[in-house]
């Protein structure tokens, strides 16, 4: 898996990045008015605010998602590590959705894109799900169906790049994307 500043770097083609071995520092970007042939709307001009973001390399196939929730953490000051991360989600088989339960944990507000409001089973031919998604189904599609009573808000539709970009550059919100390095 690549990390997260890795993708927002190619997805986003930031030039004002510095890394220091430890965190990533976006400094103030500014994106320019555009207006869009195919849209009846132009995107207001953009500037970001300085987040540091502290790189946590993960340590196993399995664990990138939690390895990215603790970036999250501690760009918001909060002390923790990978295995109180892993004390509070039991299993090797993480999805998304557990990463939501984690956040919501740590009172962390953020906002769940997916295109499945379940576990997709569709997954079942990839390496990293094979084994373990008859398991998983059935758990995974529990924390989908628990969600809203456990306060966790779930938006069933995909997210476009300029989307992301916009929220951002707004210095508001960090990204987390969970990608395959070998399929990009």
């Amino acid at each position: 898996m690549w990390c997260i500043h890795l993708l927002l770097n190619k997805l986003l083609k930031l030039d004002d990045e510095r890394y220091d071995g430890n965190r990533f520092e976006f400094l103030e970007t500014q994106s320019a008015q555009f207006s869009s042939s195919n849209k009846d709307h132009s995107r207001a001009a953009v500037v970001s605010n300085f987040i540091q973001v502290p790189h946590i390399n993960q340590q196993h196939s399995w664990d990138c998602g939690l390895a990215c929730v603790l970036m999250v953490l501690r760009a918001r000051g909060i002390r923790c590590n990978i295995e109180e991360l892993v004390k509070h989600c039991p299993t090797k088989s993480i999805w998304t959705v557990d990463l939501a339960y984690l956040l919501q944990k740590f009172s962390i507000s953020f906002m769940y894109f997916t295109v499945t409001l379940e576990a997709n089973p569709k997954f079942s031919v990839e390496a990293f799900y094979k084994d373990q998604l008859p398991n998983d189904l059935g758990r995974v599609n529990m924390l989908f169906q628990k969600a809203r009573e456990a306060g966790i808000r779930i938006e069933c539709r995909s997210v476009s790049g300029n989307e992301i970009a916009d929220l951002i550059l707004s210095g508001k919100y960090i990204a987390i994307a969970l990608v395959d390095q070998y399929k990009l």
